[in-house]
């Protein structure tokens, strides 16, 4: 009786074992429907918008950029009221590396090198993330930041929610948006390589899943016709 009640004891722990590991693998969820664009439009300024990322794992660190290639802003009664980015991920760049390993990182990250296509953004398929903003919410809890910005994000062709923290600013023909650094876990889109979420045996080998970025970008309004 008591051996059974062992081996019944040890399966329910290996159960509850394996619950709290899919937990934590949990997907984070779509925000809701991206809101409707009324109010002034605003062009994103194409060629200083940009992206910071910094990637993590056990050796160090990487840092880059990232390009967005088309946005707009929408105003109402002097805040933004919605907006949509495009993100151009065939211009992912590394900026703390040069020559050949600069080359090579950049090639993996893109999917376009002699590695694996599919082991982070395959841009050849995906060449393009899209951003759309389904809520702002003014907050006052950072002194760097005055808005807690809500929206799906969409990535080889999955749409996960992300909130993070910005600085907005609104004048009568720009807006600034200016963000905090926030994480983003990219296993949330699929993206596994190097996960030890998923992968047992590498050792310290691992690359981190959290993914840092960093917004900047200003847009004017646009002229009327």
């Amino acid at each position: 009786m008591a051996r059974i009640l062992s081996i019944s004891f040890l399966f329910v722990l290996m159960i509850s074992q394996f619950s709290c590991k899919e937990k934590t693998t949990e997907k984070a969820e779509v925000a809701g429907t991206a809101a409707a664009h009324d109010g002034t439009k605003y062009v994103v300024d194409i060629p200083s918008a940009i992206i910071s990322w910094i990637g993590s794992k056990p050796a160090g660190k990487h840092a880059g950029t990232i390009k967005i290639s088309d946005g707009s802003l929408y105003v109402n009664d002097g805040k933004i009221s919605s907006g949509h980015f495009t993100i151009d991920i065939t211009s992912i760049a590394v900026t703390d590396l040069q020559g050949e390993d600069k080359l090579k990182l950049e090639q993996h990250l893109k999917g376009t090198g002699d590695k694996g296509a599919t082991d982070f953004f395959n841009s050849t398929k995906y060449p393009t993330a899209n951003f759309e903003i389904v809520k702002l919410e003014t907050t006052s809890t950072d002194s760097n930041s005055n808005t807690m910005v809500t929206g799906n994000l969409t990535m080889l062709d999955i749409t996960k929610s992300v909130t993070f923290p910005a600085n907005i600013t609104v004048s009568d023909n720009n807006v600034s948006v200016n963000t905090l650094p926030f994480t983003i876990n990219r296993t949330d889109w699929g993206i596994k390589y190097g996960s030890k979420s998923f992968f047992d045996n590498l050792a310290d080998k691992f690359i981190e899943d959290n993914i840092t970025l960093q917004v900047s970008l200003s847009a004017t309004k646009k002229s009327e016709q």
